[in-house]
């Protein structure tokens, strides 16, 4: 029987991965205040690295202190930040071959909150927040606290902090990166004209609002070595009337797969709260669908992919190369296996779980 698609191998420029599973990148709001991981992480990270999937990509990692979403996210801007992700890298490393990449992020206006699960609200100046910046002083919400508009100087800066990040990225040894250009954070803010109000050449025109997205893009291409993946992750859509749309990320995609993009991971929206979408399986699987007739690079699809046929069907149907698994891998930590068990491939497991395998899946771990 011929191996099910989802698991062959795929190649993300030379990178290659053993199948077509990503864990995505998850924010665990868990680092120790200055963006340092802490035990959490190792556990987090080492029970899914024995998961199996082709790759996992570590959570949105702020380049500069003033770009994480609240103050216990991860942070690569430090020695202390890279020493502690040494730490849970030696960790997870020990017992896992699986590929990490990592996901070097900006928060813009939507940094400075609290944790989700303390409700989310913009932190206060007197209670542990700071002055957020944006494209434009447009607040993520009305009754939110004005962001900095950004000065040449401080677009300057970002793209010397995210090369920073990519620096010390590499020195973990880190195999892969993905720039987060979505979910309303900072590098999306740019290329929305919802939040993008500037009348420069960063504003404007469709050129001008990817600008610094194709910049940052390059200065990490430049700073990370060249046989290591850079990617993106991009919102294909805003889903509010005059905003981001799929249109223009085609022409974003265009223009990061003529600049050598490793890959592209399509997920949508975050950027306005009135956006308008109705959630269900594959919801964002046509922001994948339609950039793969426009690109040549590796295309990822994001969005409710909870079942191991529904998986194979997406990429067996060539519209996208990858699957992306976020909640749904918190959920299942072993999706992989169970995915492997009903389609019938196999997986790589730990030699310490191989007696966990069923007697009528004989072939189901490597």
């Amino acid at each position: 029987m011929a191996t099910p698609k989802l698991f062959t191998s795929l190649k993300l420029g030379q990178l290659e991965l053993a199948n077509r599973i990503v864990i995505s990148p998850m924010c665990q709001y868990s680092a120790d205040g200055e963006g340092s991981m802490t035990d959490w992480h190792t556990i987090h990270l080492g029970h899914l690295a024995l998961s199996g999937a082709g790759l996992m990509i570590i959570e949105a990692s702020a380049v500069s202190p003033e770009g994480r979403i609240t103050p216990w996210d991860v942070g690569l801007y430090s020695d202390a930040n890279e020493q502690a992700m040494a730490r849970t890298l030696e960790a997870v490393r020990a017992y896992s071959p699986m590929p990490v990449g990592i996901q070097l992020a900006h928060a813009g206006r939507k940094a400075s909150c609290q944790a989700p699960w303390n409700g989310g609200a913009q932190l206060g100046l007197g209670e542990g927040g700071w002055e957020t910046i944006a494209p434009s002083a447009v607040p993520y919400q009305q009754d939110q606290r004005p962001p900095q508009a950004m000065s040449r100087e401080r677009i300057e800066q970002l793209k010397v902090d995210f090369i920073a990040a990519a620096k010390r990225a590499d020195r973990l040894g880190i195999e892969l990166i993905e720039i987060h250009a979505a979910h309303g954070y900072l590098l999306h803010e740019f290329l929305s004209p919802l939040s993008n109000r500037r009348d420069d050449e960063y504003g404007g025109s469709l050129e001008n609002r990817m600008r610094l997205v194709l910049e940052v893009f390059d200065a990490v291409r430049a700073a990370f070595p060249a046989d290591k993946p850079v990617g993106i992750r991009i919102s294909g859509s805003d889903w509010v009337e005059g905003g981001w749309d799929l249109e223009q990320s085609v022409e974003l995609a265009k223009a990061l797969d003529a600049r050598g993009c490793s890959f592209i991971d399509c997920s949508g929206g975050g950027l306005d709260p009135r956006q308008a979408l109705d959630v269900g399986p594959n919801y964002q699987l046509p922001f994948a669908r339609r950039i793969k007739q426009e690109v040549d690079m590796p295309v990822i699809a994001v969005g409710l992919i909870t079942e191991p046929e529904q998986a194979e069907g997406i990429v067996f149907s060539g519209e996208a190369d990858a699957v992306a698994l976020a909640r749904g891998m918190l959920y299942d930590p072993r999706w992989p296996w169970h995915a492997a068990a009903r389609l019938g491939a196999s997986v790589h497991a730990p030699k310490q779980y191989l007696r966990s395998q069923p007697h009528t899946l004989k072939q189901l771990f490597e």
